[in-house]
């Protein structure tokens, strides 16, 4: 067997096995939102709010792609969990490749056709002429290590799928520190502005992919494919690409749903662009424990789904659904209390207009997140048992409202609008999932 972490999900306490294998997770993206908090405190108080709307204005247009990269993997990784989950070793192997492959040619897919545009969407997304240059400068860096982080996810993805959880943590905090020293040294002590903080999130990235790399090789050779694996299977390519895509669509189009609303956003001014981006880094921080309670429930499930343990599946989302509410609870009541003392230790900043904009975001958000929670629980839980479409519709109600938002609302109402648009967003699309589950899932889990 491989000498590296493994775990199987399918014996043992359901709820038990879902924290300790999120635990990790939460701390990972803990990690993984300090790059993006050390490039807004450090550009905040050495570059000034303009270098804070700067990278905030490009923030939804890399989230677009990464969250397709990152849904294609998370795809993937259900698949190789579900065959981890029958012991199915031989198939695990060739399921190993075809990510191999597919990611490949997504990498050279996706970096051909954005980095020569870049400008150009930058400006059809409203970007205000005087971060322009900035904007352009940091997100074409980001994009030019699209490979790092695409490589990175990979990794991830296969090391959650077989239960390992812990070890993608490891090559984080790691990272991190990284990320950290270099933000203070690029910024502060040689004064590269911008393409200071892009260049420390690109390095800090291609250590923790480099080291996920290194790591898979030397310790999980059971489970790597030999050359005879990379012979494409016709019906396993086409179950990886379903699923990869209907996850990277899912996710895409909840991205893309944010672009349309951050161009409306950045039509309001820099002030409030650097309003929403402090607010958003804030609650993007305590949403991680519900996306990492939502991913781990998404491991629980394949592995379970393929083992056909399926009566373990219902109860472990009921207790993760509780757990989502007590979260959700702790959360808005921390951004009630010191939300504004927040938002100014973030940006070192005094102004009172983006302070309380800032606040405003942050509060209705937190306010919200319970209906989050359901939501991020059943969409990952769906995909996992076979539900292609379903999540992909939810996603498409998002990109819906927002657009209508920020076509008539937010012109009309100004950031109010922005602000209670992605929590009814959040109600409507829980509301379906539940509905959609609770009426088709004893079908659906009869294997």
């Amino acid at each position: 067997m491989a000498s590296g972490r493994t775990s199987d999900m399918t014996t043992g306490n359901s709820l038990e096995k879902i924290l300790m294998f999120a635990l990790p997770l939460f701390i990972g993206t803990m990690f993984q939102q300090v790059y993006n908090l050390v490039d807004t405190v450090i550009a905040g108080h050495n570059l000034g709010d303009s270098a804070v709307a700067a990278i905030g204005a490009t923030s939804a247009l890399y989230s677009v792609v990464l969250y397709f990269a990152v849904g294609l993997n998370s795809g993937y990784g259900i698949i190789i969990a579900r065959l981890y989950g029958k012991k199915d070793i031989p198939k695990l192997k060739n399921a190993v490749a075809t990510m191999l492959m597919l990611n490949v040619g997504i990498t050279i897919l996706l970096t051909g056709m954005i980095l020569p545009f870049l400008e150009k969407i930058l400006r059809l997304l409203d970007t205000p002429e005087e971060i322009l240059s900035q904007a352009h400068e940091y997100i074409f860096i980001i994009f030019a290590g699209l490979t790092a982080t695409i490589l990175y996810n990979m990794c991830a993805g296969f090391l959650r799928a077989v239960g390992n959880s812990r070890t993608p943590l490891y090559f984080l905090i790691f990272s991190s520190g990284i990320n950290a020293l270099l933000d203070w040294i690029f910024i502060a002590e040689l004064g590269m502005g911008v393409a200071g903080a892009a260049y420390a999130t690109l390095i800090a990235t291609v250590v923790s992919a480099t080291a996920g790399l290194w790591y898979i090789i030397r310790n999980y050779s059971d489970f790597l494919p030999g050359f005879g694996d990379f012979e494409p299977d016709r019906g396993l390519v086409g179950e990886m690409l379903s699923t990869g895509l209907s996850m990277a669509l899912m996710n895409s189009v909840f991205a893309l749903g944010s672009i349309i609303l951050q161009k409306a956003i950045n039509a309001l001014g820099t002030a409030i662009i650097a309003a929403n981006t402090a607010s958003r880094r804030i609650y993007e921080f305590l949403m991680m424990p519900l996306s990492n309670m939502a991913a781990a429930t998404a491991t629980f499930t394949s592995q379970n789904y393929g083992a056909g343990k399926t009566e373990r599946i219902t109860a472990a989302v009921k207790k993760v659904l509780l757990i989502t509410i007590a979260w959700s609870l702790f959360s808005a009541v921390l951004s009630l209390a010191a939300g504004k003392a927040l938002i100014s230790m973030i940006l070192g900043t005094t102004d009172s207009t983006v302070i309380s904009n800032g606040y405003l975001n942050l509060t209705m958000s937190t306010l919200f997140f319970f209906p989050l929670g359901v939501l991020l629980v059943m969409r990952m839980s769906m995909q996992s048992i076979g539900y292609k479409v379903t999540p992909v519709i939810s996603s498409t109600i998002e990109l819906a409202i927002k657009i209508v938002s920020s076509l008539w609302y937010v012109p009309r109402f100004g950031y109010k609008a922005v602000t209670v648009t992605e929590p009814v967003t959040w109600v409507l699309c829980a509301v379906f999932l539940v509905c959609i589950y609770r009426a088709t899932y004893r079908k659906k889990l009869m294997i």
